[in-house]
């Protein structure tokens, strides 16, 4: 069956229309979900109302201007924008913003939608103060993360998106206490769930309840658990309107009238759907349920985090994937582990990552049912330890443990210069200085001379014994480092002692020293 490779004007609005229907239609279903950040049930109502006003503002183009999709997709932004209600619709408007700007060579594709989820991605993240994982911006990430990878036409870019949105939306509750003991997903998930389905829905020409929603992993459909109290004269009738739709439907009533239903379902939408309009839908509960059992031993990878040069190309050679920070870095590991189809994940951070992004990581992953183990690298120095001793035979933990002892046994310095003059805690520095700082943040030498500073902190951190150092180095520096006379003028402390030189672009310290 072929697809339309771009959306038109009227396209555009086509989506815009379907968007609002469904929107209304689920809206009662939507406001169910709404337990975080606040129990308010109104995510539903806010993004129908801030659609509706993005929907108002392209029905004021002209007739020529209704035909460009550029247009439209402007007037969808400003539109929205300028309507959005409450949290969900502020990032409703931000997606489709992200939009508007993806579109500007004129042409609203494949390509151009994969860019306006990754554009969105980052929008929603400045728009939001605190992002939380385990709602809508994973449910986004996901989406822009799989319409990135598979590329393409139009249809199966955003075919790609909905599947990982569905995915990642059914996993929200294990990302977030608050949906998980509520029984429930991410209300602005499912909102922007419904957001991509309109628009696959619009490409292919059928509708919304024509399209499966259960959760795909490893090309296979999985079907998702779905449970809730029923209370209506109608649930007989609700019965025999499920039937067709999962199976190992049970239904434990407690009257006439009311009783818990139980449901292995593809669309989970549906069902929810038809239970609430035909009565009191109430702890609703979704699960993605276990695949077969696994026979094969799990894949691993190790993912390392570094600038971008001849250093990525050491972690490379020594059998890591390596992402370099910048941009959106969150995106850019969990794209990496997703490509690379391993079960067992294990993150070198290498000090290169902050506590809100390595949250995020973590948490993120879980949308692609992939866990990461985090090492507490703090240097690119203890990377190369900790890879060094990784073991892939070795079982997941004791593989984890060996390498994080390996790194938290290294003991590691930078050397950077001073921005300025001032006194630290081993006495006076000028601007121009020497600083030798340790992973915890402590000053331990000042010295005018780049050899000097390197001899005198290689001395100090050798004092609890050691048999090598190892040196990264920034190409304005490593001209001046030969390596056996580091060793001999190191003295007695240095007998035995082996050095490894490395080039090292992109750091922003001159030179760091891991002693092990």
């Amino acid at each position: 069956m072929s697809y339309p490779t771009e959306l038109d004007g009227p396209r555009m609005r086509n989506w815009a229309v379907r968007a609002v229907a469904e929107l209304s239609a689920r809206r009662a279903e939507i406001n169910a979900l709404n337990v975080f950040p606040v129990p308010d049930a109104d995510t539903g109502s806010n993004m129908t109302h801030t659609m509706e006003a993005a929907l108002r503002e392209v029905e004021k183009l002209d007739e020529k201007e209704a035909k460009d999709a550029v247009r439209v997709a402007e007037a969808l932004a400003v539109g929205s924008v300028r309507g959005a209600r409450g949290n969900s619709g502020v990032v409703l408007s931000q997606v489709l913003r992200a939009v508007a700007q993806a579109a500007v060579d004129g042409r609203v594709d494949g390509a151009s939608i994969s860019q306006s989820l990754s554009i969105a991605v980052q929008l929603v993240d400045t728009a939001i103060s605190d992002p939380v994982e385990g709602t809508v911006i994973t449910v986004l990430r996901a989406s822009a993360i799989a319409a990135r990878d598979i590329g393409g036409e139009l249809h199966e870019v955003v075919a790609a998106a909905v599947h990982a949105a569905r995915i990642a939306l059914a996993k929200t509750p294990s990302q977030l206490d608050v949906l998980r003991e509520a029984g429930v997903v991410d209300a602005g998930g499912q909102g922007f769930v419904v957001i991509m389905e309109t628009l696959l829905a619009e490409i292919e020409g059928g509708t919304i309840r024509e399209l499966p929603i259960g959760v795909e992993s490893h090309g296979k459909v999985i079907p998702i658990e779905v449970m809730f109290y029923f209370s209506g004269p109608k649930l007989d009738e609700l019965e025999q309107e499920l039937h067709d739709l999962g199976d190992s439907l049970l239904i434990a009533r407690d009257s006439d009238i009311g009783g818990t239903v139980h449901i292995h379902s593809s669309q989970p939408g549906a069902v929810i759907e038809q239970a609430y309009a035909m009565g009191a839908v109430s702890e609703l509960r979704l699960e993605v349920l276990p695949e077969a059992p696994q026979v094969a031993p799990p894949t691993r990878v190790v993912v390392a985090i570094t600038p971008r040069g001849s250093i990525a190309q050491l972690y490379r050679e020594s059998g890591a994937l390596v992402v370099s920070p910048g941009g959106d870095v969150v995106s850019e590991i969990i794209a990496a582990v997703r490509r690379s189809g391993a079960e067992e994940v294990i993150l070198l951070p290498n000090g290169l990552l902050n506590r809100r992004e390595m949250v995020s990581v973590e948490k993120a992953s879980h949308a692609f049912e992939q866990t990461i183990t985090l090492l507490p690298t703090g240097r690119l120095v203890s990377g190369i330890a900790a890879l060094s001793v990784h073991d892939p035979e070795e079982p997941l933990g004791v593989a984890a443990y060996a390498m994080a002892e390996a790194a938290g046994a290294m003991r590691t310095a930078i050397l950077r210069r001073a921005e300025k003059a001032a006194l630290t805690q081993v006495g006076p520095c000028a601007r121009g200085d020497i600083l030798a700082t340790t992973q915890l943040g402590e000053i331990i030498l000042v010295a005018e001379d780049l050899i000097d500073a390197l001899l005198g902190t290689c001395r100090r951190l050798l004092e609890a014994g050691g048999e090598q150092v190892t040196l990264l180095a920034s190409p304005k520096v490593i001209g001046k480092l030969k390596g056996e006379e580091i060793v001999k003028n190191l003295g007695r402390t240095g007998v035995g002692v082996e050095v490894m030189i490395y080039p090292a672009e992109g750091m922003e310290h001159l030179i760091e020293i891991g002693v092990e």
